[in-house]
């Protein structure tokens, strides 16, 4: 009984993180995330999520503050809770023309927050921010070592862990006016979902079918002949 209701509990989470997953398809620089079961002695199957860093589509915007990044890699923006990575790439000018995302949260560059004079704004590849063709700062780009679990936090947000570090300019490759989609795969979650919801209905079924007969023992075969 304790394993079926383990199930259960697992096939509730791996919901919600699909569920979780399907409303962000259409968010700009979101990962999915993906749910397994791990278990730790004899003890039974707890849940645990990891994150999907597969890269989406780069689609093109036009808007000279979008910016997308090919391959690994994370622009780093300054968070109430402190610094934090992300794809979402969406910036814009707040009214101190202090470049920020779609939250206000600022976008940092190599010496800080990015405050940007009036003008012509280019962007190379190596996310060097350019002026009226004057340099300005560089934005910070950086990068967690291959296998590392990132905390995902606030949609397309990830808690940095110890093994971040930056990326060198000459490894870098921004593309200014597009945006990273989502990398959600909308037919796989759903197809994993009717899934989900099938294996539920049998591990219920396995439940009651157990109580039934805890049932009968108790009621039944213990009465007095």
């Amino acid at each position: 009984m304790s394993s079926a209701a383990s199930a259960l509990q697992m096939l509730e989470r791996k919901q919600q993180v699909l569920a979780n997953n399907l409303a962000n398809v259409s968010t700009r620089g979101f990962k999915a995330e993906t749910t397994f079961a791990r278990t730790m002695g004899n003890a039974l199957a707890v849940t645990d999520t990891a994150v999907n860093l597969s890269a989406g589509t780069l689609t093109e915007t036009h808007n000279p503050l979008d910016l997308a990044v090919e391959g690994d890699g994370f622009f780093v923006i300054q968070t109430p809770s402190g610094e934090r990575l992300t794809r979402s790439g969406s910036f814009r000018l707040d009214p101190e023309r202090q470049l920020v995302d779609e939250r206000g949260n600022a976008a940092l560059g190599e010496n800080g927050p990015l405050v940007l004079p009036l003008g012509r704004v280019e962007i190379d590849a190596t996310g060097l921010v350019i002026v009226n063709g004057k340099p300005t700062q560089r934005l910070r780009l950086e990068r967690v070592a291959p296998g590392v679990d990132l905390q995902h936090e606030g949609g397309t947000q990830f808690v940095p862990d110890a093994s971040r570090q930056s990326i060198p300019p000459a490894q870098r490759h921004v593309h200014q006016g597009f945006l990273e989609e989502s990398n959600v795969n909308p037919m796989s979650a759903m197809t994993e979902m009717l899934e989900v919801l099938h294996r539920y209905g049998a591990a219920q079924k396995t439940l009651s079918t157990i109580d039934e007969t805890r049932g009968i023992a108790v009621n039944d075969l213990a009465k007095p002949v």
